[in-house]
């Protein structure tokens, strides 16, 4: 792996994680020193993030954590809901004996994070979740342009798990969506992670109360 790829990474878990919130700035001095490298790999890295829609580099300005207003967000998580929704399906008629094992055992591995109520923990291994549907799909196009969306979105999904409650709902959530897929039932697979991964009403209500708890430090 490139090391400006290797700096890509990093970077993006930076934001995922909160420790680069929306609206941050990123100095590319900074960012070298912090991740041992030149500022060659850097700049290259922030390109990547930026083709990605992590970041924005604005003339004169430098480059800044991208901040999706409210109506945007919601239309991308519409459209993410949709996208796994097509996933569940085909997973629930596709679906080889080991991808379904996978899939249990990704299952299984959120059920030990939730039980030690670890969050960034169950963050990692509901993404394993996820990325074990897209895969079952046997849709390389469609698991790419999940994929892409979700990359996007990885730091306001991980918001969701910091709302009371949301881990231990978001497991239930996950085993109606294993049960269907396990019995391939495909509406009802699809429904399911339709369900689970749109956000309405008092759900996006939380997430923009922790999007907004999260961006005061980046403003003081």
């Amino acid at each position: 792996m490139k090391i400006s790829d290797q700096v890509c990474e990093k970077i993006e878990e930076q934001i995922a994680t909160g420790e680069l919130p929306p609206g941050c700035a990123l100095d590319e001095a900074t960012l070298a020193e912090q991740h041992g490298v030149s500022r060659t790999p850097v700049r290259e890295a922030l390109i990547q993030l930026a083709a990605e829609g992590l970041i924005e580099i604005r003339p004169r300005r430098g480059a800044v954590v991208t901040s999706i207003g409210p109506g945007r967000l919601l239309e991308m998580f519409e459209v993410m809901a949709e996208l796994e929704a097509m996933c569940a399906r085909l997973a629930a008629r596709r679906m080889s004996d080991a991808e379904r094992s996978a899939l249990q055992a990704a299952h299984q591995a959120c059920e030990a994070a939730r039980d030690a109520q670890d969050s960034d923990e169950y963050f990692y291994c509901n993404e394993r979740f996820h990325a074990a549907i897209y895969a079952g799909s046997h849709n390389v196009f469609l698991g790419e342009q999940a994929q892409q969306l979700q990359r996007r979105l990885r730091p306001y999904r991980r918001l969701q798990l910091r709302v009371r409650n949301r881990i231990s709902t978001s497991f239930v959530e996950h085993d109606t969506v294993v049960r269907a897929i396990l019995a391939g039932d495909a509406a009802a697979a699809a429904t399911a992670l339709h369900d689970h991964v749109v956000v309405q009403g008092e759900r996006f209500g939380d997430l923009l109360a922790s999007l907004a708890e999260l961006a005061m430090p980046a403003q003081t």
